[in-house]
């Protein structure tokens, strides 16, 4: 059986719990009561895990499930180097944040900076996510620089903010500046984008499934064509299970996309894809 915490029905529970270092890897071999003894920060103080979460079962297959409402637990999956890590239910803000390896699965939604600076593994959020995801924290030059993420629902603003590497897809809608200042990877949105959009891109991909986003002015018309690595982003992305509004991934990408290069203060050798409009008749 994995580790299962669930949270205990306290008199006056915490507003806000700190999980930086309750991963799965690093549980792995330590017995329960040793877990249950683990100091966390809840509302700035240090508490025993115990005191907080009821524990059962074994962390030894690197499994760590947690079941009921942790959208006040912060930094779930924080660092994670490896292992397996199941929400069955709401997460907190920075989950995932700078994750190298392993899965994260958030069965509801996920708060701010969900993948912050993550470098690799796979995570995702069945519900929506908050704003700054896959983003770069405040002061740093670089965001998610490796892995996978996908959000079934929209987000917020500033998804993919200085994305170094990687692959963020999203089947709801954005915030603004999605892509904003992109460095590179591939961002996927499959529902509106806001202004702001692909605004400051270096180098990358900016792919809108529904339709035109508001193209920045810095940005250059390109070609009415059929890229030839879609196909290949597409299985990547059925792998993810990735299916906005039910349909898989290689029914989303066929047909002419229109080509824009851009941002203009950057080389434009960044790209947005996006359908073209229907001609008037």
């Amino acid at each position: 059986m994995p580790l299962v915490l669930q949270p205990r029905q306290l008199p006056h529970p915490p507003l806000a719990v700190d999980f930086s270092g309750i991963t799965p890897d690093r549980l792995a071999g330590r017995p329960l009561e040793e877990l249950a003894g683990m100091m966390v920060l809840a509302d700035g103080r240090s508490s025993p895990l115990g005191s907080l979460f009821h524990l059962q079962g074994s962390p030894a297959d690197e499994v760590l499930q947690m079941v009921g409402d942790f959208s006040h637990v912060h930094s779930i999956g924080a660092k994670m180097a490896r292992g397996l890590l199941l929400v069955q239910g709401s997460a907190g803000r920075h989950a995932a944040e700078g994750m190298t390896g392993g899965r994260l699965e958030v069965a509801g939604d996920a708060g701010d900076w969900l993948a912050a600076e993550m470098e690799g593994g796979e995570v995702e959020v069945a519900g929506r996510a908050g704003h700054n995801v896959a983003a770069a924290l405040p002061g740093s030059p670089q965001g998610m620089r490796g892995g996978v993420v996908t959000v079934a629902g929209p987000v917020g603003d500033l998804a993919g903010a200085r994305m170094r590497r990687g692959l963020l897809a999203i089947g709801g809608g954005c915030g603004e500046a999605a892509a904003l200042e992109l460095r590179a990877g591939t961002v996927v949105v499959a529902g509106t984008l806001q202004r702001g959009a692909g605004l400051g891109m270096r180098r990358g991909t900016l792919l809108a499934i529904d339709g035109p986003p508001p193209i920045p002015a810095t940005f250059a018309r390109g070609a009415l064509w059929q890229p030839s690595f879609l196909p290949l982003l597409a299985m990547r992305l059925a792998r993810a299970g990735f299916r906005p509004g039910g349909q898989a991934p290689h029914h989303l990408f066929h047909g002419l996309w229109q080509h824009w290069h851009g941002d203009a203060t950057g080389g434009r050798r960044g790209e947005i894809l996006h359908r073209p409009l229907p001609v008037a008749r």
